[in-house]
Protein backbone atom coordinates (compact mmCIF):
# COMPACT_ATOMS: atom_id res chain seq x y z
CA UNK A 1 0.00 0.00 0.00
CA UNK A 2 2.82 2.34 0.52
CA UNK A 3 4.26 1.60 -2.28
CA UNK A 4 0.86 2.40 -4.50
CA UNK A 5 0.60 5.73 -2.14
CA UNK A 6 4.32 6.76 -3.57
CA UNK A 7 3.24 5.58 -7.09
CA UNK A 8 0.59 8.14 -6.71
CA UNK A 9 2.59 11.21 -5.66
CA UNK A 10 4.90 10.36 -8.21
CA UNK A 11 2.13 10.21 -10.57
CA UNK A 12 0.71 13.70 -9.77
CA UNK A 13 4.03 15.32 -9.27
CA UNK A 14 5.17 14.19 -12.70
CA UNK A 15 1.68 15.60 -13.95
CA UNK A 16 1.97 19.11 -12.59
CA UNK A 17 -1.01 18.52 -9.79
CA UNK A 18 1.41 18.61 -7.06
CA UNK A 19 4.39 20.22 -6.69
CA UNK A 20 6.36 18.49 -3.81
CA UNK A 21 9.27 16.13 -2.95
CA UNK A 22 8.09 12.54 -3.50
CA UNK A 23 8.77 10.84 -0.45
CA UNK A 24 10.57 6.73 -0.71
CA UNK A 25 7.99 5.80 1.92
CA UNK A 26 4.50 6.75 3.26
CA UNK A 27 2.94 5.39 6.67
CA UNK A 28 -0.13 3.04 6.45
CA UNK A 29 -2.20 1.79 9.70
CA UNK A 30 -4.40 -0.85 9.16
CA UNK A 31 -7.34 -0.22 11.02
CA UNK A 32 -10.10 -2.57 10.09
CA UNK A 33 -10.00 -5.69 7.64
CA UNK A 34 -8.76 -4.61 4.62
CA UNK A 35 -8.99 -1.02 5.04
CA UNK A 36 -6.26 1.00 5.36
CA UNK A 37 -5.22 5.04 5.82
CA UNK A 38 -2.58 7.14 5.74
CA UNK A 39 -1.64 10.57 6.39
CA UNK A 40 0.59 11.29 2.98
CA UNK A 41 -1.33 13.86 2.41
CA UNK A 42 -1.14 16.11 5.67
CA UNK A 43 2.59 15.26 6.02
CA UNK A 44 2.97 16.60 2.63
CA UNK A 45 1.04 19.51 2.77
CA UNK A 46 -1.42 18.62 -0.04
CA UNK A 47 -5.00 18.25 -1.12
CA UNK A 48 -5.51 14.48 -0.31
CA UNK A 49 -8.30 14.04 -2.86
CA UNK A 50 -5.80 14.25 -5.37
CA UNK A 51 -3.98 11.03 -3.90
CA UNK A 52 -7.22 9.56 -3.02
CA UNK A 53 -8.38 9.22 -6.61
CA UNK A 54 -5.23 8.12 -8.10
CA UNK A 55 -5.41 5.40 -5.87
CA UNK A 56 -9.64 4.15 -5.84
CA UNK A 57 -9.12 5.29 -2.35
CA UNK A 58 -11.12 8.04 -0.46
CA UNK A 59 -10.31 10.87 2.25
CA UNK A 60 -10.92 9.96 5.90
CA UNK A 61 -12.60 12.69 8.40
CA UNK A 62 -9.69 13.35 9.41
CA UNK A 63 -8.19 14.03 6.08
CA UNK A 64 -6.06 10.85 5.54
CA UNK A 65 -6.03 8.65 2.44
CA UNK A 66 -8.40 5.46 2.93
CA UNK A 67 -8.19 2.61 0.63
CA UNK A 68 -9.99 -0.76 0.89
CA UNK A 69 -9.16 -4.17 -0.27
CA UNK A 70 -11.17 -7.32 -0.41
CA UNK A 71 -10.03 -9.40 2.44
CA UNK A 72 -9.80 -12.59 0.11
CA UNK A 73 -7.04 -9.91 -2.08
CA UNK A 74 -5.42 -9.13 1.60
CA UNK A 75 -5.09 -12.78 1.94
CA UNK A 76 -3.99 -13.84 -1.24
CA UNK A 77 -1.12 -10.90 -1.63
CA UNK A 78 0.70 -12.27 1.51
CA UNK A 79 0.60 -15.37 0.32
CA UNK A 80 2.09 -14.57 -3.20
CA UNK A 81 4.75 -12.46 -1.55
CA UNK A 82 7.24 -14.13 0.54
CA UNK A 83 8.88 -11.35 1.36
CA UNK A 84 5.63 -10.04 2.93
CA UNK A 85 6.38 -7.04 4.65
CA UNK A 86 10.25 -7.52 5.30
CA UNK A 87 12.13 -4.39 6.67
CA UNK A 88 15.87 -4.10 8.21
CA UNK A 89 14.74 -4.06 11.86
CA UNK A 90 16.75 -4.02 14.76
CA UNK A 91 17.39 -7.10 17.04
CA UNK A 92 14.34 -7.35 19.43
CA UNK A 93 11.91 -10.02 21.31
CA UNK A 94 11.05 -11.48 24.13
CA UNK A 95 11.73 -14.19 26.91
CA UNK A 96 10.53 -17.93 25.76
CA UNK A 97 9.55 -18.65 29.22
CA UNK A 98 7.43 -19.00 30.95
CA UNK A 99 6.00 -20.84 28.08
CA UNK A 100 2.57 -19.30 29.04
CA UNK A 101 -0.28 -17.44 26.93
CA UNK A 102 0.42 -14.82 29.19
CA UNK A 103 4.11 -14.32 27.78
CA UNK A 104 3.29 -12.83 24.67
CA UNK A 105 7.47 -14.50 23.16
CA UNK A 106 5.81 -18.14 23.92
CA UNK A 107 2.45 -16.68 22.00
CA UNK A 108 4.47 -15.49 19.11
CA UNK A 109 6.43 -18.78 18.40
CA UNK A 110 3.35 -20.84 19.37
CA UNK A 111 1.12 -18.82 16.88
CA UNK A 112 3.87 -19.51 14.45
CA UNK A 113 3.96 -23.30 15.00
CA UNK A 114 0.49 -23.75 15.29
CA UNK A 115 0.27 -22.31 11.59
CA UNK A 116 2.51 -24.50 10.25
CA UNK A 117 0.97 -27.52 12.09
CA UNK A 118 -2.47 -26.43 10.02
CA UNK A 119 -0.19 -26.64 6.66
CA UNK A 120 1.40 -30.26 7.27
CA UNK A 121 -2.29 -31.51 8.15
CA UNK A 122 -3.77 -30.14 5.08
CA UNK A 123 -0.67 -31.81 3.32
CA UNK A 124 -1.13 -35.07 4.93
CA UNK A 125 -5.04 -34.96 3.86
CA UNK A 126 -4.57 -33.44 0.44
CA UNK A 127 -6.42 -30.47 1.19
CA UNK A 128 -5.30 -27.60 -1.02
CA UNK A 129 -5.84 -24.30 -0.39
CA UNK A 130 -8.37 -22.07 -1.30
CA UNK A 131 -9.48 -18.33 -1.31
CA UNK A 132 -10.66 -16.89 1.53
CA UNK A 133 -14.00 -15.74 2.05
CA UNK A 134 -14.74 -15.71 5.94
CA UNK A 135 -16.08 -13.28 7.70
CA UNK A 136 -16.14 -14.42 11.36
CA UNK A 137 -15.06 -11.93 13.85
CA UNK A 138 -11.89 -13.80 14.74
CA UNK A 139 -11.15 -13.89 11.08
CA UNK A 140 -11.57 -10.59 10.15
CA UNK A 141 -9.47 -9.40 13.28
CA UNK A 142 -6.39 -11.38 12.14
CA UNK A 143 -7.06 -9.69 8.92
CA UNK A 144 -6.84 -6.09 10.18
CA UNK A 145 -3.44 -7.50 12.25
CA UNK A 146 -1.79 -9.20 8.99
CA UNK A 147 -2.49 -5.75 7.23
CA UNK A 148 -0.67 -4.14 9.85
CA UNK A 149 2.71 -5.79 9.34
CA UNK A 150 4.14 -3.80 6.61
CA UNK A 151 3.14 -0.75 8.29
CA UNK A 152 5.21 -1.80 11.58
CA UNK A 153 7.67 -3.29 9.88
CA UNK A 154 8.73 0.22 8.34
CA UNK A 155 8.31 2.44 11.36
CA UNK A 156 10.46 -0.25 12.82
CA UNK A 157 13.03 0.55 10.38
CA UNK A 158 12.58 4.23 10.14
CA UNK A 159 12.79 4.87 13.83
CA UNK A 160 15.47 2.03 14.73
CA UNK A 161 13.54 0.87 17.29
CA UNK A 162 12.03 -3.56 16.73
CA UNK A 163 9.37 -2.05 19.47
CA UNK A 164 6.33 -1.12 16.51
CA UNK A 165 6.85 -4.51 14.72
CA UNK A 166 7.27 -6.67 17.96
CA UNK A 167 3.69 -5.46 19.46
CA UNK A 168 2.12 -6.13 15.96
CA UNK A 169 3.25 -9.56 16.30
CA UNK A 170 1.84 -9.80 19.45
CA UNK A 171 -1.44 -8.91 18.38
CA UNK A 172 -0.90 -10.94 14.93
CA UNK A 173 -0.55 -14.04 17.33
CA UNK A 174 -3.51 -13.08 19.67
CA UNK A 175 -5.31 -13.09 16.80
CA UNK A 176 -4.10 -16.18 15.28
CA UNK A 177 -4.92 -18.02 18.13
CA UNK A 178 -8.61 -16.80 18.53
CA UNK A 179 -8.88 -18.16 14.93
CA UNK A 180 -7.24 -21.35 15.67
CA UNK A 181 -9.41 -22.68 18.39
CA UNK A 182 -12.89 -20.90 17.59
CA UNK A 183 -12.92 -21.20 13.32
CA UNK A 184 -10.66 -24.13 12.65
CA UNK A 185 -9.36 -25.68 9.07
CA UNK A 186 -9.72 -29.03 10.89
CA UNK A 187 -12.99 -30.34 10.12
CA UNK A 188 -14.68 -31.85 13.50
CA UNK A 189 -16.42 -34.79 14.08
CA UNK A 190 -17.54 -36.40 10.83
CA UNK A 191 -17.51 -33.00 9.06
CA UNK A 192 -15.93 -33.51 5.44
CA UNK A 193 -13.38 -30.86 4.33
CA UNK A 194 -14.83 -27.96 2.18
CA UNK A 195 -14.24 -24.61 0.82
CA UNK A 196 -14.24 -22.88 4.17
CA UNK A 197 -11.35 -25.01 5.15
CA UNK A 198 -9.52 -24.65 2.47
CA UNK A 199 -10.09 -20.82 2.86
CA UNK A 200 -8.85 -21.05 6.73
CA UNK A 201 -6.21 -23.02 5.29
CA UNK A 202 -4.94 -20.23 3.01
CA UNK A 203 -5.46 -17.65 6.58
CA UNK A 204 -3.25 -19.45 8.31
CA UNK A 205 -0.66 -19.60 5.63
CA UNK A 206 -0.75 -15.85 5.76
CA UNK A 207 -0.29 -15.85 9.39
CA UNK A 208 2.54 -18.14 8.80
CA UNK A 209 4.04 -16.07 6.25
CA UNK A 210 3.48 -12.84 8.48
CA UNK A 211 4.73 -14.44 12.01
CA UNK A 212 7.78 -16.27 9.99
CA UNK A 213 8.74 -12.73 8.58
CA UNK A 214 8.61 -11.08 11.44
CA UNK A 215 10.56 -13.24 13.96
CA UNK A 216 13.63 -13.73 11.60
CA UNK A 217 13.15 -9.60 11.18
CA UNK A 218 13.82 -9.15 14.74
CA UNK A 219 16.83 -12.20 14.54
CA UNK A 220 14.83 -14.93 15.28
CA UNK A 221 14.47 -18.29 12.95
CA UNK A 222 11.18 -19.63 13.52
CA UNK A 223 10.53 -23.19 14.87
CA UNK A 224 8.10 -25.23 13.21
CA UNK A 225 7.78 -27.28 16.10
CA UNK A 226 7.95 -26.29 20.10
Amino acid sequence: MSDALVAAVRDAVAQGELDVAVPEDVTVFSVGAGVFESPVALRLGVDPQVIARRVGGAVSGRGFVRVEVAVEALVDGVLREPGFGVARVPGGGWSEWPRTFANPGFSVRYAYARACWVGRWARDVGVSRGVFRGGAPEELGLVTALGDVPGRAAQAERERDAGPLVLCLERVAGAYHDVHERCPALPRGDEKPGAVHAGRVSLAEAARIALGNGLNMIGETPRERI
